[in-house]
C-alpha cells in the first residue's frame, strides 16, 4: 500500500511540475511575444528582427540567450548607419527546430546563411556572442565568400576540459532526458539558481533590473530553451575540435571583443590565444565580465562599428 501511496505522489507531482511548466512558458511569452518576422527556412522556422539600412551586421547570440540581447542595446545604434539583422537561433527564443533537426556547429552556421538567402543578402558582417561566436567562425570556414569580417564578443573558441560551471546542469546526453526535464525539473531549478547564475553570467558587473524583459531573459522559463541550449552544449563538444584544427587556414578577417573578469569563458583560452590559431586576429580586452553586449553597449558599438565601417 504504501509503494502505491508513493507512486501516486510522483504521479501527481510529475503532473504538477508539467502543468507549471506549460503555465511559465504561456506566461513567458504573453510578457516577451515575438518582436520580428519568421522566415520558413527548410524544417526551421527562423524568427528575427530586421531594422536600419546600408551594408549588413547579422548578431547571433550565445547558449540559453537569444536576439533581445542585442536588441537591449545593441541593435538600434547601429541601425543608425547599417542594416542590421538579429537571429534567434534555430530552437531559441521563438524560432523552431524539429526535434530531430541536425543542431551542429555547422548546420547552425548553414541556416543563417540561409536568411541571407531568403533576404537576398549577398555578404555580412557577423557578429557573434558566445556559443554565437562559434557559431559565426563556423559561418565563416563554410561560406567565407558571404561572410565580410567577424565581431566576436566574449566568444567561444576553445573546447574545455568540461562545460563552465554555470552551463552543466545542461550536460544531458540523452534527447528524451533533456525533453523529460526541460518540462518537469529545469524551470523549477531555473528560478531556484536565478540570482546565483546572473552573478556568474554577468558578473563582476551587475544584471539590469530590466533584463527579464528588455532583455529576453524570461524567455529562459520556456522548457524548449532547456532542451534546445542542452542540445546546443553537447554540439558543441562534438563540432568545436574539427573548427579548431581550421582555424589556420582562415581568411576572414576575425576581431575578439573580451571581457577581462569573464566568469562564463576563460579569457586566454578563448580570446588571449586566439590570435596565435587565426593569423590576423586583433583582440581587444576590457574591464567585464561575459554580457558586455547587455553591461557595455557604447563600447561594443564602437568595437562592431569599427569592424563594420
Amino acid at each position: 500500500m504504501l509503494v502505491l501511496w508513493i507512486l501516486f505522489l510522483l504521479l501527481m507531482s510529475t503532473i504538477g511540475l508539467v502543468f507549471f511548466a506549460a503555465f511559465s512558458n504561456k506566461k513567458a511569452e504573453q510578457l516577451l511575444p515575438p518582436a520580428g518576422t519568421f522566415a520558413q527556412l527548410g524544417s526551421t522556422r527562423l524568427h528575427y528582427v530586421d531594422q536600419g539600412q546600408g551594408s549588413v551586421i547579422v548578431m547571433i547570440h550565445g547558449l540559453a540567450g537569444n536576439l533581445h540581447n542585442f536588441t537591449y542595446g545593441l541593435a538600434a545604434p547601429l541601425a543608425q548607419t547599417h542594416r542590421v539583422i538579429c537571429v534567434d537561433r534555430p530552437g531559441c527564443g521563438y524560432s523552431s527546430r524539429s526535434s530531430n533537426a541536425d543542431a551542429s556547429l555547422e548546420a547552425q552556421a548553414d541556416t543563417i546563411v540561409s536568411l541571407l538567402d531568403h533576404l537576398q543578402i549577398d555578404s555580412a558582417v557577423f557578429v557573434g556572442h558566445s556559443l554565437g561566436g562559434a557559431i559565426s567562425l563556423a559561418a565563416a570556414q563554410r561560406h567565407p565568400h558571404r561572410v565580410k569580417a567577424l565581431a566576436l564578443i566574449a566568444p567561444w573558441t576553445h573546447m574545455p576540459d568540461e562545460p563552465p560551471s554555470v552551463f552543466k546542469a545542461l550536460d544531458v546526453l540523452s534527447p528524451m532526458l533533456r525533453s523529460i526535464l526541460g518540462w518537469t525539473l529545469a524551470i523549477p531549478v531555473t528560478l531556484y539558481r536565478m540570482s546565483i547564475n546572473l552573478k556568474v553570467i554577468f558578473g563582476p558587473e551587475k544584471a539590469p533590473a530590466d533584463f527579464a524583459i528588455r532583455g529576453g531573459g524570461i524567455l529562459s522559463l520556456k522548457p524548449q530553451t532547456f532542451i534546445s541550449a542542452s542540445n546546443d552544449l553537447q554540439n558543441v563538444s562534438w563540432g568545436m575540435p574539427a573548427m579548431e584544427e581550421a582555424y589556420a587556414s582562415m581568411k576572414t578577417p576575425v576581431h575578439v571583443l573580451f571581457g577581462k573578469e569573464d566568469r562564463v569563458l576563460d579569457c586566454k583560452l578563448n580570446g588571449e590565444d586566439l590570435s596565435s590559431r587565426i593569423p590576423g586576429t586583433q583582440l581587444t580586452l576590457v574591464s567585464g565580465g561575459h554580457m558586455l553586449p547587455v553591461t557595455q553597449i557604447e563600447c561594443c558599438v564602437q568595437f562592431i562599428q569599427g569592424v563594420a565601417g
